[in-house]
């Protein structure tokens, strides 16, 4: 069996002069670039899967095009928009042992782990858009920059494995850090805290773009930082640091195919020069954790002496030289260093948070439709920003440092900025961990985010300042009819009648109805506040936390909201039958007026 994906070394020109299929096709491809000379099949399979993702999270997550933002989705999605998310195994694997829950992405990660035993950490050397972009990276930048170089094998080769201990470590204890070291996440994140505020200000004006606060700094930084490490040796996250990538070199060990190099060798040294992922050791054989199957080795080795093949076979092979391959060892060290950081990582994410002002005015985040109990949130949550951008008009904004560590970049609904489409269950269907439930229309209008509570001592009719309908109108057009209007500050006569035309009408909340959507708050603060300036805040806001709101790891919404109902008339029949009335069909206890 040989899994030559490679272009072979072009051999001389035959007899007449003429050069063969691959000394004819190189030249083209060298325009490219010399690792498209040598291994093309890697640098298209690349190329295609990093278009993919900005096609998936730019175009398929985009809600634009229409407002029924469900279907527009469903309408472009070929494949899931959380593909690569749900292919990157830490993901799926610190969330399911933080929750101790099953995650759907498990099986994607298990999927891709499988075709990585024919192709040895095919996801890294193939797959990883991030591992692509740093290829760019160290193309345009890093091969330029050398002041900063590091030698090639030191300490630090298998940091890697300490971080994956820490990151597990961390998982087991309750607490998720895969949104901080995992490849996708950084990447998705950043994509979606930079390049997604251009998209947003293309599409429709500077002015919807949402704020920044120092969280989109930090993550930008943190990408940056892994870019930059290229500066020390090309790849270098991808080869030493990158916890994703450990879990594939782990699964090497039960690889099924390999790199083999036979006595043809001439220790040219070509090789290990163009390898990116350092998996050469110096007699010229193969560090079997490390090789990612790309094979840019074998398409520049004169002799044409590498070859991929069955892990077992023997024939012809070159010896190893052991005085040659001593390699850093595994350190105790280093695990608990992960331990340590696990640990610190542990009691820092559980530290409360120091909230702002304005922040203590509300200390318990909107989630997002569906979203499970906040404990599991927390500890599901890749922190990826899928659902920031899936998210029309920004509903969904991360959360900054005032929730603590734990809730760093978890998406929180602004209802300032907008308020939840009744047509829109996005979020839930980009989830890659299930931290919001994939949630048909029906279901996700049905959950209860938060509860709308009216401030009356600045809302406009309470206060008796003026009519206004901004609340109702938004909850009537989304079809909740959560919001009713009551007669407050009536005049009365000298009879203790109300004087007919006296006093506003003023909004009331039907807590049964409403499901803290924020379409209510959104509305009263782009009128009353941003447009007339007649308040400083919005008379209307939406609290989470407690019995506003409905956070459940499985079963049905509507099913609940049913149940809810049938006790409400249960309720409401046995009053009826033992509350005394003065017959005249009226509870006594109704002052006279309303009689």
């Amino acid at each position: 069996m040989r899994l030559n994906f490679f272009l072979p070394y072009p051999e001389p020109p035959g007899p007449d002069g003429a050069a063969n299929h691959a000394g004819r096709l190189r030249p083209a491809l060298a325009r490219l670039g010399p690792t498209w000379a040598a291994s093309p099949l890697r640098r298209l399979v690349q190329a295609v899967c990093l278009i993919a993702l900005l096609v998936l999270f730019f175009y398929v997550c985009w809600p634009g095009g229409s407002d029924q933002y469900a279907q527009t989705r469903q309408a472009k999605e070929v494949i899931d928009a959380e593909t690569f998310l749900a292919l990157d195994p830490l993901v799926s694997i610190s969330a399911a042992l933080a929750a101790k829950t099953w995650v759907w992405s498990l099986s994607w990660a298990g999927a891709i782990l499988l075709v990585c035993l024919v192709i040895p950490r095919g996801f890294c050397g193939y797959v990883c858009p991030l591992g692509t972009i740093i290829d760019l990276f160290d193309w345009g930048i890093g091969r330029r920059v050398q002041r900063f170089r590091v030698l090639r094998r030191g300490w630090w080769v298998h940091l890697k494995y300490y971080i994956l201990f820490g990151t597990i470590a961390a998982s087991l204890l309750g607490v998720t850090l895969s949104g901080f070291v995992a490849a996708m996440p950084i990447l998705t994140r950043a994509m979606d805290f930079t390049l997604s505020p251009l998209q947003i200000g293309i599409a429709g004006g500077p002015q919807q773009t949402p704020p920044i606060n120092p969280g989109h700094v930090v993550s930008v930084i943190l990408f940056l930082a892994v870019l930059g490490m290229g500066l020390l040796q090309p790849r270098f996250w991808c080869r030493y640091v990158c916890p994703s990538g450990a879990i594939f070199s782990i699964a090497n060990l039960l690889h099924l195919t390999e790199r083999k190099v036979d006595t043809g060798c001439i220790n040219c040294g070509q090789c290990i020069e163009t390898c990116p992922f350092d998996a050469i050791k110096s007699d010229f054989t193969t560090r079997s954790s490390e090789c990612t199957f790309c094979q840019t080795c074998g398409g520049v080795c004169p002799p044409r002496a590498i070859t991929f093949t069955g892990r077992w076979t023997k024939a012809n092979l070159k010896a190893p030289d052991e005085a040659l391959i001593a390699e850093p060892a595994l350190s105790r060290r280093g695990f608990l260093g992960g331990a340590i950081g696990a640990a610190v990582a542990t009691a820092t994410m559980r530290a409360p948070a120091v909230a702002s002002s304005s922040e203590l005015q509300r200390p318990v985040a909107v989630r997002p439709p569906g979203s499970v109990p906040e404990r599991q949130f927390l500890q599901m949550c890749a922190r990826c920003g899928h659902c920031l951008q899936a998210c029309p008009q920004n509903v969904l904004q991360p959360t900054g440092f005032g929730q603590g560590l734990s809730g760093l970049w978890t998406p929180r609904v602004a209802a300032d900025w907008s308020g939840c489409q009744p047509s829109c269950n996005n979020c839930g269907q980009v989830c890659p961990t299930g931290a919001i439930r994939a949630l048909p229309l029906a279901e996700k209008n049905a959950a209860r985010m938060g509860l709308a509570v009216v401030n009356e001592q600045i809302c406009l009719p309470h206060a008796g300042r003026e009519e206004c309908a901004m609340c109702l109108d938004a909850c009537a057009a989304a079809g909740y009819n959560a919001i009713e209007y009551m007669r407050v500050g009536v005049e009365m006569d000298e009879h203790r009648r109300p004087i007919e035309g006296t006093g506003y009408l003023a909004p009331v909340v039907l807590a049964d109805k409403c499901v803290g959507c924020g379409l209510c708050q959104a509305n009263c603060h782009a009128v009353n506040v941003r447009k007339k300036r007649l308040l400083e805040e919005s008379a209307i806001r939406v609290f989470a936390g407690g019995d506003r709101e409905d956070r459940m790891m499985s079963g049905s919404y509507l099913a609940l909201r049913r149940r809810e109902r049938q006790e409400r008339q249960e309720r409401q029949e046995r009053t009826e039958r033992h509350s005394p009335t003065d017959g005249t069909g009226h509870d006594d206890y109704l002052p006279d007026f309303l009689k």
